[in-house]
């Protein structure tokens, strides 16, 4: 077997560790300058008078910097990692200092019926903080392709 990954090597309960990350407070403030410039991924003292009370990570810079680590240390899947929609949870903020882990689990697999070469994956990505509280979910479907002839 390649070590590419088809839609027949997925098994339900399948998990894969994806390695890991971590943001100071020039990363965040630089990503959220360029992407997200609200004040409290910019400033710290706006952030302080802010609902998460100091700097805070943009949630879709913790989103790129996951899938980065998927695509580079996660599952290597046959023809790509293609997501065909999904669910997004941001369920507490990412801080300066932060080291983040990256997980997924094997939810669903599911052969399509009309098109015999392909599959949908559904994963669930996790994306935890140095204390093991998640930062970020993401539930996705993936469209997968069988192992070629």
């Amino acid at each position: 077997m390649s070590d590419l990954l088809y839609l027949d090597d997925f098994l339900v309960g399948q998990r894969f560790e994806a390695g890991g990350f971590a943001l100071d407070a020039d990363t965040i403030k630089a990503f959220a300058s360029e992407y997200d410039p609200q004040p409290f991924h910019t400033d710290e003292e706006a952030a302080k008078d802010s609902f998460f009370g100091g700097l805070a990570a943009s949630g879709w810079q913790v989103a790129c910097l996951t899938m980065k680590q998927m695509i580079e240390e996660g599952p290597k899947v046959g023809g790509g990692q293609i997501g065909a929609g999904g669910e997004i949870a941001w369920p507490r903020p990412t801080r300066p200092g932060d080291v983040l882990t990256v997980s997924c689990e094997v939810l669903a697999v599911k052969p399509s019926r009309s098109k015999p070469d392909r599959g949908m994956v559904q994963l669930r990505t996790e994306t935890k903080n140095q204390n093991g509280e998640t930062v970020y979910a993401f539930t996705c479907q993936m469209l997968t392709f069988r192992r070629p002839a």
